[in-house]
């Protein structure tokens, strides 16, 4: 058998797709690699907000996958959307890297004045733990945006810490913390999605990591009842069970959060029903101030 796999043209989706191909080949199936350019990957210069949201990454290899130019995609799990069209199937899963987020910075930390990221979440977590500080729209593939530090347009950047172990960057600067920066709902998660056949599923699914499939399941069930995509600043984590989830104003100013243990899909719907009626005001109002229609 073989299976033509999609993948944006970035390094890192490069990386996570030979990933992907590598575990394939070990179990003989032949693969062969289509990069697929995506709106996020060409309006580099505007926030995601304006362009869409996550699906951006998303939507021209869902579309290559249901008009069988391809088999497969490689995403990075926390780019897919809640809404997934028919036809298209999560496949798997793989065992989750760091689901962190990581600092990056060239001066001393004392030193750091203005921020750069296009995360709303980011912002307002870095808003939160310091008003003080300066966040500017950073967008761009790592490099690009790391490049942009050394520059000296930005003392310090946040990116996925997944990313750069993946890339194998090692960069001046320090792990933020889960607790006061919850990361992205299936950060350091990488997903294999696929056409909805058994011929492939059944392929797909054997590169499956149960524990990561069933912890970022309940994060995106969580995330589903809550609504807002990257429009609304939320962090949403669980592992083994023990979630913790919060909804920020987009300034940092006020959050909800909420820490539980949950075992079924019913307890994790209800807790996202519970944190968004519990936060709707601070959903409403980055909607608001985005611009954008609830």
């Amino acid at each position: 058998m073989s299976l033509r796999i999609g993948t944006r043209g970035s390094q890192l989706a490069l990386v996570q797709t030979e990933r992907v191909c590598k575990a394939l080949t070990k179990m003989g199936i032949e693969v062969e690699t289509a990069v697929i350019r995506t709106k996020g990957d060409t309006a580099t210069g505007v926030p995601l907000h304006e362009i869409g949201g996550q699906g951006v990454f998303v939507r021209a290899l869902d579309e290559a996958i249901i008009e069988g130019t391809i088999d497969a995609a490689v995403h990075s799990m926390k780019d897919i959307p809640a809404k997934r069209p028919r036809g298209v199937a999560t496949g798997a899963v793989l065992s989750r890297d760091s689901p962190a987020d990581f600092l990056a910075y060239e001066g001393e930390i004392g030193d750091v004045g203005i921020v750069g990221t296009a995360s709303t979440r980011r912002r307002a977590q870095i808003l939160r733990h310091d008003p003080e500080i300066t966040v500017k729209q950073l967008r761009g593939n790592v490099d690009t945006r790391i490049k942009k530090m050394r520059e000296g347009e930005y003392d310090a950047i946040v990116l996925a810490e997944a990313g750069l172990d993946r890339l194998g960057y090692h960069l001046r600067g320090q792990r933020l913390p889960l607790s006061q920066f919850v990361p992205s709902p299936n950060q350091g998660a990488i997903a294999v999605v696929c056409r909805n056949t058994p011929e492939i599923t059944d392929v797909i699914r054997k590169l499956d990591d149960p524990q990561t499939r069933m912890d970022v399941g309940i994060e995106r069930i969580i995330m589903e009842e809550v609504g807002g995509g990257c429009f609304t600043p939320q962090g949403i984590y669980c592992r083994d069970g023990h979630v913790i989830a919060e909804i920020l104003a987009l300034d940092g100013s006020r959050d909800v959060r909420i820490e539980d243990d949950i075992a079924t899909p019913e307890e994790a719907r209800a807790c996202g029903q519970r944190l968004r009626n519990d936060a709707i005001d601070l959903i409403k109002d980055a909607y608001r101030q985005l611009g954008i229609a609830p």
